[in-house]
This record gives structure tokens, C-alpha cells and sequence, in this order.
């Protein structure tokens, strides 16, 4: 039966290259390979060093010259390392080449993030759809998993007198795998499509209620899962970790001024993240797509904060969501200085700062969510005969009723009801405010 190779589970110690081709890159090359670092720690590999490599130009079989090849696997070896992790994405015929010439387990930066996110999914979407990206990335690289298969060869049949007729060869082993990894493959797509229908349905049934609907986006670990805590006191797994939520989470929330929001919290990004793996999560990022805004978190405390900005930015117009409204947000301002602020401002003007471990600017964001969805709804004074107890059961279902007050012999109510409902209570308002 195939099956992927884990292969940075059989490792533990990892040495890192990445390779720059541009003398102007060579700091930004420099913080890939740390973000690497960072990476493969949290799939619980030791980093015994760290290479990182100007090469002139790109070449067919390594990616940069043989002599560094043949300098940097020595290297590797010399600190006892079993892997090698490439920062830069490798070619199948050049991941080959790699570990023929050092006898070392070779593997790059997209299949780090593969096995992070084998790893971290939790649902059966989030596992079906990692599936999906590790057979498309591995199914092309089974050559070089089976080589030691590839000597075979035909025999004479065995008829009377040694001359029956000739045996094919048969199917190798890597034809079989090839054929059983497709054949998942496209097991592998049915399932999901069947997982999609059904949430569809589920975003079907949401919309009966026409609730607004946020989705917070932004780069891996800036906090999205504990800021959907924090807003709507759910219980999401929120880890110092790269990558620590897979699985989108819907949750409701009322803002002070009684209107409800949908809130889903989404997957982080990361700069060079592997095109499949955007297209095997677009069922789940599109959650971005669909909602009315979305809320951005950027991590403050991060010197790279406009970068990864910039990468999640990128990333939403691939999907499509490029012109939705974004209410941007600066988390984690308790850890800078008021230096550190003042730039963040010059490339952040509209942003909103927040902690939300100590609950700083928590309430500014919620004015702000306000506003975003003060055009939707409408906040009314009420009074009713009591024969019109169908509008109070109406202002009850949806939207929000702040007060009744039934002393006089009528309903006296205010609430905050969606605006396309206006007219219906219109007859009987006495006063409105926005």
C-alpha cells in the first residue's frame, strides 16, 4: 500500500541552507532562513546550523554550484546532522541529486510546512485537505523513494523444452505506488467535495440569519485564535506556535450597542507559502472570501511586521478577496516602546493598536467593529399597541431588544433591528437613532 514518507519524524538533527541569487535580497534572505528555523523547531527537530548561500545563478541539478553542493553536505555532516532543510523549494530532480551526493536525507521548506500542518489538523476537512497537498507534492518525488527497486528484469517461460514464451516484467513497485497514490488522490477529492457541499449547507443555514460576518486574517502566530477569545469569549486553541490553527471557527458576538457578528477565525500565513497548499485550503480561506469585512492582525512586536503584512495581502487578492473592507489591527502593542510605535504608525496609519493579553485598546476595537456595520442596522424607540406583539417576537428574532417597559398598557422598545426592517416598524417609532 503507498505511503508518504514522514520523513522529519525519522530526524532529529537538521542543518539549514538558503540560497540568495540577488545581492540586494541577502537580508531578506536572511530572515526566510530564520522563519525556517522556526519552522522546523516546531516540528521538534534540533538545528544543529545554519548556512545561508550567494549563488551567481540557478543550475539544473543542485540549484547552485557542485562545489558548495559538495562543501555544504560535508558541512552538514561534520555537525552529525541527518537532514538537510532547504529554505528555497527543490525540484524533485534536484532533491534526488542532493541525496545522492551526501547520502543524507534532503528536504525542503514546503515540506516543513506540509508535515507542520499533517501535524496540527484537527477536522476532517483540515486532514483531508493536507492529504491532498502532501500526495501532490510527494507523488511526482517517488522515484527517488523507490530507487532501490528499480533493477528487475524478464525471465523465459517455462513451457516444454525451455521454450514457452517470454514473461513481461510486470509492474514495479513505483508503478504501483504511482497508481495507488493517484487512485487516493482522487478518492482524496471526492471526499472533499462532499465535505465543501457540506459546508456550503452549513454557510446556507448562517445566512437565513443575515448576521454580518467577519473573518480575522493575518500572518501565522499574530494572534487571530486568542483575539476570537478574547471578542467572543470561545474557547479556540491558542498556542505560541507557527501554524497552531488549521480549522476555521465561527463564533457570535455582541457588540455594546446590542448588534451581533458572526466572527470566524482562519488560517495563518506565511511568506513562500506552497501555491497547492493555497489551493488545497481554499475550501477553508474562503471564509475570507465570503465575509462582509475582514479584520487583519498584524504583530506588532514582530521587525517584520509590514512584511508579513505585505504576504497576507498578497495571498487574499490570490483568493479573491482582495477588495473586501479590512479593519487593520495592531496586536500585542504591550510589547514595544513608544519608538517602536511611532514607525508602526508611519506604516499603519488606520490601524488599531490592541493587547489582547491585557485587554489594552480591546474597547476601542469594538467602537471601531461599529462602526464598520453602522450602514446595516438601525437602532429604534418603539411604542406599540399591545395587538403588535408580533414586531416585539420580530425585534426579539432579528435583532436586538436593549429595554420593554409594558406599565402603560403598551410596549414601550428599544432595540437595534437589521435596516432593510426598517419600514416595518417605521409606523410606530418615536424617535431613531444611529
Amino acid at each position: 500500500m503507498f505511503d508518504v514518507r514522514e520523513k522529519p519524524q525519522q530526524v532529529e538533527r537538521a542543518f539549514l541552507i538558503g540560497a540568495y541569487f540577488d545581492r540586494r535580497r541577502k537580508e531578506e534572505a536572511q530572515a526566510l532562513l530564520d522563519e525556517l528555523g522556526e519552522l522546523v523547531r516546531t516540528l521538534g527537530i534540533t538545528i544543529v546550523g545554519s548556512q545561508l548561500v550567494f549563488a551567481r545563478e540557478h543550475t539544473a541539478r543542485y540549484l547552485i554550484g557542485s562545489g558548495k553542493t559538495k562543501e555544504l553536505t560535508e558541512q552538514a555532516k561534520a555537525l552529525q546532522a541527518d537532514c538537510i532543510v532547504w529554505d528555497n523549494e527543490l525540484s524533485p530532480a534536484q532533491q534526488r541529486a542532493w541525496e545522492t551526493e551526501g547520502d543524507i536525507c534532503v528536504i525542503d521548506r514546503h515540506e516543513v510546512i506540509l508535515d507542520i500542518f499533517n501535524m496540527r489538523a484537527r477536522t476532517r476537512e483540515a486532514r483531508l485537505q493536507v492529504e491532498l497537498a502532501r500526495l501532490e507534492y510527494s507523488i511526482p518525488r517517488l522515484t527517488r523513494m523507490w530507487a532501490h527497486l528499480d533493477r528487475q528484469g524478464g525471465g523465459a517461460g517455462g513451457g516444454k523444452g525451455g521454450a514457452g514464451a517470454a514473461r513481461g516484467e510486470g509492474e514495479t513497485q513505483l508503478e504501483t505506488d504511482r497508481r495507488l497514490a493517484h487512485q487516493r488522490l482522487d478518492r482524496v477529492k471526492a471526499e472533499l467535495e462532499d465535505v465543501r457541499r457540506v459546508r456550503d449547507t452549513m454557510r446556507k443555514e448562517r445566512s437565513r440569519v443575515p448576521l454580518p460576518h467577519a473573518a480575522i486574517v493575518g500572518y501565522t502566530n499574530a494572534g487571530k485564535s486568542s483575539l476570537l477569545n478574547k471578542l467572543t469569549a470561545a474557547d479556540v486553541l491558542a498556542e505560541n506556535k507557527l501554524f497552531a490553527t488549521l480549522d476555521t471557527t465561527t463564533r457570535r458576538m455582541e457588540l455594546p450597542d446590542g448588534q451581533s457578528l458572526l466572527v470566524t477565525d482562519t488560517v495563518g500565513f506565511v511568506r513562500n507559502l506552497p501555491h497547492d497548499l493555497v489551493q488545497s485550503f481554499r475550501a477553508t480561506l474562503e471564509e475570507a472570501v465570503l465575509a462582509d469585512f475582514l479584520i487583519h492582525v498584524v504583530d506588532a512586536s514582530s521587525p517584520e511586521a509590514l512584511k508579513f503584512y505585505q504576504t497576507t495581502t498578497q495571498v487574499l487578492g490570490e483568493l479573491g478577496a482582495g477588495d473586501k473592507r479590512v479593519l487593520l489591527v495592531l496586536n500585542k502593542v504591550d510589547l514595544v516602546d513608544d519608538t517602536r510605535l511611532t514607525e508602526l504608525w508611519r506604516d499603519f496609519p488606520d490601524a488599531v493598536p490592541v493587547s489582547v493579553k491585557t485587554g489594552q485598546g480591546i474597547d476601542n476595537l469594538l467602537h471601531c467593529l461599529h462602526d464598520f456595520m453602522i450602514d446595516r442596522v438601525v437602532r429604534l424607540e418603539l411604542d406599540l399597541p399591545l395587538d403588535r406583539m408580533d414586531l416585539v417576537a420580530l425585534a426579539h428574532q432579528e435583532g436586538k431588544v436593549l429595554a420593554e417597559d409594558y406599565e402603560t398598557g403598551r410596549a414601550h422598545v428599544q432595540c437595534v433591528v437589521p435596516k432593510r426592517l426598517e419600514n416595518r416598524f417605521a409606523p410606530f417609532a418615536i424617535g431613531r437613532k444611529t
